[in-house]
């Protein structure tokens, strides 16, 4: 039997028990006294440890079992609940995380635990603790994490033994990229290409597939079969720029054998520690008056549900995908041919089809709480370093968002959180001098709105100062002086996502290193979003964000441009119209129209896309009105086609530098429609 059948499921279930501990000891800092909040860490903890003692992180299962240790003398009342206690208990936490982060890329999870082991044992004894560990998050050291690679599987144990009697040499390579390294990716290509030459690669840690994602810090370690000799190998990969160092050490046979016999040894006695810790946690759950669960928890408790890998919902949808293609193409022959049988068939097809594409597209939608369970911890704790008091509420956290929307979402938002606590709220004594509470409040919500999810990041701090972003703004060339004195308040407020925009006086790492919040933006937008801001000087601020519901499957209306077809989103679109030609008018070079009591721009899609046009005569001309926040434009169309549910696919990694154009999509009668940016028309 094979641990490493075991290693997704200890993984994802090792962070969902963490996440559990870390929102608990937030609840038992407000209600020191509640037992029974404790008795819920300590069950985590007590799984955790078992889990970690199954298979093998010994460093994993020490820190658990003296945390353990810990959480029983409070639960039993030998120790009192202290902010010193939960400051050793966080920073273990932490450790635990960089963990169980490790064995996830890969590595082997070993850190040196001792001096945080130390500090609960004080605890434990009831000693006095002189320093407490920094609870800011750990570095992992690299040259723990990755000296070896620990486990060959039986595949790759024989293609070592088998070239070994072909006269091959088996290495293993450790390569750490300097730490100023930019394309750390390029690198490592660099780096397999060399090796390739020179024989052939086994394996690597962390996976290739992380290393192509730069989801690694500096350092690799690789296992390759070559006939080289190990100081020609090693000067060959030393000549690929920006490698800090290179080692290459002979694989010794024999001891992995041992390690693969002792192995083998130990499945059973692993087997029989995981049914024992299953046992024991349902025992004390069954015992603990204090987990006996509400009507409502049993209810939760009671369905039924499966891990499923993201990878396959992602096939599934790609599949679905091709299905909604096919029955547009059905739709439209059904269309030409008119025959009630088919028509009938065909209508039936697609209320089917359309109940799978709701069933499917719930199955990838997660709650955002998954997101935003991590930043209570992480506002207490800047709250610490900044001395500021802090209260973070957070509303909607039940609202559901597509999986990959959710994937790219957090580091914006802990990006905003953390611009709102260090450039927003104000000092407990500067709050108190403009007759505010001490405690500065920061509000996370997110909610529906039609085929819209948004989220909200509200504060109520120092606002926004107008002239001080305009006296920024001008001295970095964002705007010049001239129009600065023409721009509204909220295009004031815009400025700040300028690109390297920031004014702090003094860079720090708590906001974001003075890299301003035009990374930000650009991520968001990314995702079909938009953000915007409103802020009172003095007052507070307000950030809202807006993501789609989902990336992969749309609502349009499809318009005609001659003899091509283009797709505008319905997200975008206000309203179409048909106007005379006369009403056009002229503003500063510009055409534009009366729409509504409001100017607004005339944007000629013919001349954008560069389509033939031939000579028109028509008295009339259709719009499409578009809006991109408070901005609007009117695109001027030759047809309207009608809505229709699209497929959106990419353009390919080559095109990704089309102008105004955000995909494309197959129609029913094969023809390929492209998708219109409308952000990228409405400066």
């Amino acid at each position: 039997m094979d641990m490493n059948q075991y290693l997704e499921i200890f993984i994802e279930e090792s962070k969902e028990h963490l996440q559990a501990c870390n929102e608990k000891i937030l609840d038992l800092e407000k209600n020191p006294s509640d037992l029974s909040i404790v008795n819920d860490i300590f069950r985590s903890a007590h799984t955790l440890k078992g889990m970690s003692a199954t298979m093998g992180y010994e460093d994993l299962a020490s820190l658990t079992h003296q945390m353990e240790n810990v959480l029983d003398a409070i639960r039993n009342e030998k120790l009192m609940v202290t902010p010193t206690i939960l400051d050793v208990v966080f920073a273990s936490i932490d450790l635990l995380e960089e963990m169980v982060l490790s064995i996830a890329e890969g590595g082997d999870g070993k850190k040196d635990v001792s001096p945080v082991v130390a500090q609960l044992k004080k605890i434990e004894n009831g000693e006095e603790l002189t320093s407490v560990t920094s609870s800011e998050p750990p570095t992992f050291n690299n040259e723990t994490t990755m000296q070896t690679i620990h486990e060959y599987d039986d595949f790759e144990y024989t293609v070592i033994q088998q070239s070994k009697e072909q006269g091959f040499h088996s290495y293993e390579i450790k390569i750490a990229l300097r730490e100023d390294c930019l394309l750390k990716a390029a690198r490592v290509f660099m780096v397999f290409e060399i090796l390739e030459q020179i024989g052939e690669v086994i394996k690597a840690v962390p996976s290739v597939d992380l290393l192509e994602e730069e989801k690694f810090d500096s350092q690799f370690t690789v296992a390759v079969i070559s006939k080289e000799s190990t100081d020609d190998i090693k000067s060959r990969v030393l000549k690929v720029s920006e490698i800090d160092s290179v080692s290459v050490n002979p694989l010794n046979l024999e001891q992995l054998k041992s390690s693969k016999q002792r192995s083998v040894e130990s499945e059973t006695e692993a087997v029989n520690i995981i049914e024992e810790t299953k046992q024991e946690v349902a025992a004390s759950v069954a015992v603990d008056p204090s987990a006996k669960a509400s009507p409502k928890q049993n209810v939760a408790t009671s369905s039924k549900t499966i891990r499923v890998n993201i990878e396959r919902l992602d096939i599934l949808m790609n599949l679905f995908e091709e299905l909604v293609i096919d029955r547009g193409r059905l739709e439209q022959i059904s269309k030409e041919l008119n025959n009630s049988e088919l028509d009938e068939t065909v209508e039936r097809m697609s209320r089917i089809s359309g109940d799978l594409q709701t069933i499917i597209l719930n199955m990838r939608m997660v709650p955002v709480e998954t997101v935003f369970n991590r930043f209570p911890r992480m506002i207490r704790q800047l709250a610490k370093d900044l001395n500021k008091k802090i209260n973070l509420d957070i509303i909607g956290a039940d609202t559901e968002l597509d999986r990959t929307v959710i994937d790219e979402i957090g580091d914006p938002l802990v990006h905003l959180l953390r611009n709102a606590i260090d450039h927003g709220v104000e000092m407990p004594q500067d709050r108190l001098k403009k007759g505010k509470p001490e405690q500065g409040n920061v509000v996370l919500s997110a909610y529906h709105s039609g085929n819209h999810v948004f989220i909200e990041i509200e504060d109520d701090g120092a606002g926004i100062s107008r002239d001080r972003v305009l006296k920024k703004a001008i001295e970095r060339g964002v705007v010049t002086e001239q129009l600065a004195s023409t721009l509204t308040d909220k295009q004031v407020y815009e400025l700040i996502f300028s690109s390297g925009f920031s004014t702090a006086d003094q860079i720090s790492d708590i906001s974001g290193r003075g890299v301003g919040l035009d990374v930000v933006k650009s991520t968001i937008e990314s995702l079909g979003g938009t953000v915007s801001i409103d802020a009172q000087e003095g007052k507070g601020s307000l950030f809202s964000i807006q993501l789609p519901l989902t990336l992969s499957i749309i609502s349009v209306m499809l318009v005609e441009l001659q003899k091509e077809k283009f797709a505008i989103p319905l997200s975008s679109i206000i309203e179409t119209a048909v106007i005379k030609k006369e009403e056009i008018l002229h503003a500063h070079n510009q055409k534009v129209i009366d729409f509504r009591g409001k100017i607004v721009p005339l944007v000629n899609l013919k001349d954008i896309f560069e389509v033939p046009t031939e000579v028109e005569n028509e008295e009339y001309i259709s719009l499409v009105i578009v809006r991109k926040g408070e901005k609007m434009a009117a695109m001027v169309v030759d047809s309207f086609i009608g809505q229709q549910e699209i497929v959106l696919k990419s353009l390919g990694n080559y095109l990704t530098t089309v102008f105004a154009i955000s995909g494309a999509t197959i129609l029913g009668d094969g023809q390929v429609a492209l998708i219109i940016d409308c952000n990228s028309l409405i400066k």
